[in-house]
């Protein structure tokens, strides 16, 4: 009897130890709490958005031609209407010498006609009062008349003379401004192509050729990024949006939506987009930014303030997280009734309260309802 009796507490031992060994170990999870706070509801852009100049231009010569002149580098800054570049124009020059020296005997020749005129006038007079005192035939003072109209014409013919080379002057002129590129407004000169004494080719339609020079005005500046076609109808002029640039890291600066464009851009087929500009709010506060840089926009639609919220991350498909039960130690599946929502944050009006730890790292393996977890501060959501 003792005998049975030793068996059945070592097989009962036995037993004990076997579910103490076999026992599913604790699965350690991300947890974090339902807080209260704000929420937004934010579209962010789809590309890499880029800063842009409010005055951009890339000139090029009208003609090709070997550079004469160029007065400015890269990096440097001018003023409106300044000479940048000029291709050798000695032959329009010439032309320009030659055509200030016809307008001047044109006009040399104006005084002697014109003053030969005004004598012929004046004789043509004195013809009319002999006429009347029958001193002179009436043959004769029609003679003064007529040479007096011949040369007032004359004189009209210099005139005339002197307008068409002053025309032929200025068409000169026209010539020599297309092989002169001057700034059309104060910037700065960000790309020059071509050397002094190397030949300057425009650009002829459908051949891209790079400008001479490219001048920006980076004393304005705005941010052009693409968004998705689906977001499009969200978006209007004057929006408030939230600016990161790659070059301020950890740094964001406030700006509202200057222009939404009114066409999709198609540059790969499945990923079209809409091109939005977006101002800086306090430019002056920016600082020192270069055209070019990368930016990235959050457009904030929508704003809450003190509503439950939750990393967005940890929502899994069907709207469902999982509650961490601290008196069983497992999880359990909630299904939840989300508001505003962005890529960091979502709203939550229904299925948890304030104080509910949920998991944030839902795609770890054995991570289900039911599985008995512990929190873990190293394990990081996904």
């Amino acid at each position: 009897m003792r005998r049975l009796i030793w068996v059945v507490v070592v097989l009962a031992l036995l037993a004990v130890a076997f579910a103490w060994f076999s026992r599913s170990k604790p699965i350690p999870v991300a947890l974090t709490e339902v807080t209260v706070g704000k929420v937004e509801a934010t579209l962010a852009n789809t590309r890499a958005g880029t800063v842009e100049a409010c005055l951009r231009t890339k000139l090029s010569t009208i003609v090709g031609g070997r550079i004469d002149y160029l007065g400015v580098k890269e990096g440097d800054r001018v003023k409106k209407g300044q000479l940048l570049l000029k291709l050798w124009n000695d032959d329009q020059q010439a032309q320009a010498a030659l055509g200030q020296t016809q307008i001047a005997l044109a006009a040399r020749r104006v005084d002697e006609a014109c003053l030969v005129a005004l004598n012929a006038e004046k004789e043509a007079e004195r013809q009319r009062e002999l006429r009347q005192r029958g001193f002179v035939s009436a043959s004769r003072e029609e003679a003064a008349r007529t040479d007096a109209a011949a040369r007032r014409a004359a004189c009209n013919t210099a005139k005339a003379d002197v307008t068409q080379s002053e025309a032929r002057l200025k068409a000169t002129r026209v010539e020599q401004g297309r092989v002169a590129l001057y700034a059309p407004f104060d910037g700065t000169v960000a790309k020059i192509v071509g050397e002094l004494g190397e030949y300057s080719t425009p650009s002829p339609p459908g051949v891209p050729t790079p400008p001479a020079i490219d001048l920006i005005d980076d004393s304005c500046l705005y941010v052009k990024a693409p968004m998705d076609e689906v977001d499009a109808p969200k978006i209007s002029a004057g929006q408030s949006v939230r600016i990161r640039l790659d070059a301020l890291p950890g740094k964001q600066l406030a700006g509202t939506v200057r222009r939404v464009a009114p066409f999709v851009s198609a540059l790969e087929k499945q990923a079209r987009t809409v091109d939005i500009e977006v101002d800086f709010a306090k430019a002056e506060s920016v600082g020192k930014l270069l055209v070019g840089y990368s930016a990235d926009v959050e457009i904030i639609l929508a704003s809450r303030d003190a509503v439950l919220r939750i990393p967005t991350a940890a929502i899994q498909e069907g709207g469902r997280v999982l509650r961490f039960d601290p008196a069983s130690g497992k999880l359990e599946e909630r299904r939840i009734k989300a508001g505003l929502a962005n890529w960091e944050l979502t709203e939550i009006i229904d299925g948890l309260v304030a104080g509910d730890r949920i998991v944030t790292s839902p795609e770890k393996e054995g991570i289900k309802a039911g599985a008995t977890v512990v929190a873990d501060d190293k394990v990081k959501a996904k």
